[in-house]
């Protein structure tokens, strides 16, 4: 019944502020720190690739928005790292929530 009583901001924020999606979260934020510095501040002969890993970090879902036009990719990207943060958060929340060794009865 509590659980029903729950409205979604706080669900939301549950699963997006803890150590697993905040840790996530600090990742992609790094990533895409070294992404910046490396177009910017780095002269290359050629092309670099570092912004490829800023979908990698986010994936799969930044690919769903890779091909679209414009600057959605990167839309794409920060929907990716949003989507991931909250699953890992989720999952973070069911793994240490439930009480350890109350579900188990013995028939012996």
């Amino acid at each position: 019944m509590a659980a029903a009583q729950r409205s979604a901001g706080t669900t939301f924020r549950r699963s997006l502020l803890n150590p697993a999606a905040l840790g996530y979260l600090a990742v992609v934020a790094a990533v895409w720190a070294w992404i910046a510095v490396d177009t910017l501040l780095v002269t290359h002969a050629d092309a670099s690739l570092a912004g490829v890993w800023g979908f990698f970090v986010t994936a799969p879902t930044s690919f769903l928005f890779a091909s679209l036009p414009g600057p959605l990719p990167l839309v794409g990207v920060a929907v990716g790292a949003l989507v991931q943060a909250l699953a890992l958060g989720a999952a973070y929340r069911w793994a240490t929530g439930r009480p350890r060794g109350h579900g188990r009865t013995s028939h012996a």
